[in-house]
């Protein structure tokens, strides 16, 4: 039987997904490593930044995986049950979503860069390889993660459209959403206040 015409597996699909995206690593890696609440630094978002900022590249990496894995494993789930490019992408939303709007954290959430790596990484590799790789590249000339962030993923429908078109109404969502939760880093950003490292 064809899993795309199973409707209820289609939803707990995106039920584990935002579930799953709802878990923020950042929280219990710096409980592990007896770091101070990530929301309390810097932009206040539990991600892998606010964490480098509390312990090092160490905790940071360990949120970074955590984060992204969080959004692959359940699009490489769909993918292994035979769900189609569309299924997989709104699989991918749903896991992002979570990060951003967590059940368990009363829907007070990170950006979702991490995850939404995670999940583009299962979906369309070759184009979030490339978004990755920019982000690498802002990174290292201006030291400003938002940025990095903010270039990388509006720049993704653009890879997206001339290398795997079929995912490109992920990358757009993906960028409106992820812009939409930057919106204060890009006042601050305009003001010329965005911190660095």
């Amino acid at each position: 039987m064809d899993a795309n015409s199973q409707p209820i597996l289609i939803v707990l699909l995106c039920a584990g997904a935002y579930l799953a995206g709802s878990l923020l690593f950042a929280l219990p890696v710096c409980r592990w490593w007896k770091l101070p609440d990530p929301r309390a630094l810097g932009s206040g978002n539990p991600g892998a930044t606010n964490v480098y900022r509390a312990g090092g590249w160490q905790p940071a990496l360990a949120t970074l995986v955590l984060d992204a894995l969080k959004g692959w494993l359940p699009v490489w789930l769909a993918h292994s049950l035979g769900m189609s490019i569309l299924v997989q992408a709104i699989v991918a939303l749903c896991a992002v979503t979570g990060h951003m709007i967590p059940v368990f954290y009363h829907f007070k959430g990170g950006k979702g860069v991490a995850t939404a790596l995670g999940a583009g990484l299962a979906l369309a590799p070759l184009t979030t390889f490339l978004m990755a790789g920019l982000w690498l590249g802002v990174m290292w000339r201006w030291r400003i993660s938002a940025l990095a962030s903010l270039v990388a993923i509006i720049s993704g429908p653009v890879i997206s459209a001339l290398l795997e078109p079929a995912t490109l109404p992920l990358f757009g969502l993906l960028a409106l959403l992820i812009v939409v939760r930057h919106r204060n880093n890009l006042i601050r950003l305009a003001q010329g206040r965005e911190t660095g490292f």
